[in-house]
């Protein structure tokens, strides 16, 4: 009889397949005493040559699939390999006659919860990525071969309380028809990387590891975040047609790529898409983005080692912008701090980092490094239609520091015979629900707007989305957020500015009609879901979508909101 699992959908399209079950072998890790430390040492050091060279093959490969933003995540695998104190701790242990798997074990436990331990949302991540390297040379030193997806080679659904890192870069879409696991929501690491790979995948069931074995016959539907269990014959066929469906759905919405974003009554609004490298233009183009509405620059400084110089600032905003020809390029300044860190800058330990020494506080403190940025903008800038927008913005003050600070440094260029473009507009990220609030005062100087609603959500709700206990209250429907997108909008409006969306909500399909109706001017998005958005975007009528804005911002519920809406719009959520 068939079983039915209710997940989160993370990814949409349907698969139907065998289950492969990638359950996490037991380690029993013995204890010994050990007579010859050297031969000891020797054998932690061959288990981590082996573990080296796998990630070595892993991260080549992900630079390949995925690009050098995915791949990084492989660099910072390598470098807890060679980690000295790492190393140090082991070996010393060795040195009183442990064994190597007993030393090592601990060592890694101590570690993780150093790292557990820590306040910064971004160093307790860092757990993860210890427990995962550790797993890998601890099975060499057992002498433990288990299956990782690489060695898949029939097609499959993965069924794992969770994918980490290496086993999502691993997986090959020839094989990989989908996955579903225990835990993880939308923004999971393993979320995000099955809608790069555009595979199905349903997460948060709390249930499938226990509930299927290895072999059971499994449907799987990422967008409704339905895994069914043991499907009778008409359920197969019933799959099997909404498979095709949606197959023959994509190679419909492809015929958009060229064509412009026009609602059902003739209004033109931009889709644009989102990206973190030059190396992602490629997909931007491919799915017939409109503009790039978001360039992440963080990943330019997390990618290094040191700080990245003028000149190789420079040439990465050139290509983006020369690739992008006439069509416009958003790039926001640095926005490090909160979760994003780098190494080779020293940040202070804060108790609230989301709420600290971050972003533009940053660079306006630090105008040193701000500049450098500012300059390799500002010489870009003469090879494509460039915006530039500051993130974090609270006060009209450290907006206009920024201002200043860019228009100096234009002044500098052309002061030494460089070009610099005459029409760069300068905008802001509103994240701040201050900022959101005080819309009209600051349309009066920015050229324009774009709103992360990742943020804005969470600080005007006060509820981190990564926590579980609170993720209830991230809700990008609820009528607070949807009254500051309309102030937000109609005041810009009043006084001539266009307003742009790059966080997750600007590529729900359950949000567009709203936005739409709010008069959103650019929705920015992940590549893979532009045309999709186009799509739907050709079905709206934007005056009848402006009708429903009135009822939608006096609802007073999220839930009241999204039910309206499904119902209205026969989306849903």
């Amino acid at each position: 009889m068939a079983q039915h699992i209710k997940g989160i959908g993370a990814s949409a399209g349907i698969a139907i397949a065998k289950a492969f079950v990638m359950e996490t072998p037991v380690f029993d890790i013995p204890t010994k005493t050990i007579e010859d430390a050297a031969a000891e040492k020797a054998r932690f050091q061959a288990a981590i040559a082996k573990s080296k060279g796998e990630l070595e093959i892993i991260r080549e490969n992900t630079l390949q699939q995925l690009g050098p933003d995915k791949a990084e995540i492989f660099s910072a695998h390598l470098l807890i390999l060679e980690d000295p104190e790492i190393i140090s701790q082991v070996n010393a242990k060795i040195d009183e006659k442990v064994n190597a798997e007993k030393a090592l074990d601990e060592v890694a436990q101590m570690m993780v919860m150093i790292f557990e331990s820590m306040d910064n949302e971004y160093m307790r991540e860092r757990a993860a990525d210890v427990r995962d390297v550790t797993k890998r040379v601890m099975a060499h030193l057992l002498g433990i071969t288990f299956v990782t997806p690489a060695q898949i080679n029939e097609e499959v659904i993965i069924i794992a309380e969770d994918l980490t890192p290496s086993d999502t870069a691993q997986l090959n879409r020839k094989y990989a028809k989908g996955f579903a696991t225990n835990i993880g929501g939308r923004t999971s690491h393993s979320a995000i990387m099955s809608r790069s790979l555009e595979i199905p995948a349903v997460v948060g069931t709390k249930v499938v590891l226990q509930e299927i074995k290895h072999g059971d016959l499994v449907i799987l539907d990422g967008a409704e975040g339905d895994v069914i269990v043991h499907p009778s014959d008409e359920q197969v066929a019933e799959y099997e047609a909404k498979r095709e469906a949606f197959l023959a759905q994509k190679e419909e919405w492809k015929k958009l790529k060229n064509e412009k974003t026009i609602t059902a009554d003739g209004h033109h609004v931009e889709i644009a898409a989102n990206i973190g490298t030059p190396n992602d233009v490629k997909g931007v183009l491919e799915n017939g983005a409109e503009a790039v509405g978001l360039y992440r620059t963080e990943f330019l400084y997390m990618d290094a080692e040191t700080f990245p110089t003028e000149e190789e600032q420079f040439n990465a905003y050139k290509t983006v912008l020369e690739s992008m020809g006439d069509k416009k390029v958003v790039i926001r300044t640095l926005d490090i701090g909160g979760d994003k860190e780098l190494p080779y800058l020293d940040l202070p330990h804060e108790m609230n980092p989301f709420l600290g020494y971050r972003a533009i506080r940053l660079c306006l403190d630090q105008t040193d490094l701000f500049r450098t940025q500012l300059r390799a903008l500002l010489r870009a800038s003469a090879y494509g239609k460039l915006a530039v927008m500051f993130p974090m913005i609270a006060t009209l003050e450290e907006f206009r520091a920024g201002k200043a600070l860019l228009l100096e440094e234009k002044a500098n260029l052309i002061a030494e015979g460089v070009t610099v473009s005459e029409d760069i507009e300068i905008g802001m990220m509103v994240e701040i629900p201050a900022t959101a609030v005080m819309a009209k005062q600051f349309a009066k100087e920015v050229d324009f707007f774009s709103v992360g609603t990742n943020d804005l959500i969470q600080y005007t709700m006060a509820a981190d989305r990564m926590n579980e206990k609170v993720s209830y209250l991230y809700q990008p429907f609820s009528p607070a957020i949807l009254g500051l997108l309309n102030n937000v909008i109609t005041e810009a409006h009043k006084a001539g500015k266009w307003v742009g969306m790059c966080g997750e909500m600007a590529g729900e399909e359950l949000a567009i009609p709203i936005l739409l109706g709010l008069g959103l001017d650019e929705f920015s998005m992940s590549a893979s879901s532009v045309l999709r958005a186009r799509s739907l975007m050709k079905r709206l009528n934007k005056q009848e979508c402006e009708a429903i804005v009135e009822q939608v911002l006096d609802m007073d519920t999220a839930e009241d909101v999204v039910n309206f809406l499904s119902t209205t719009f026969d989306i849903k959520k």
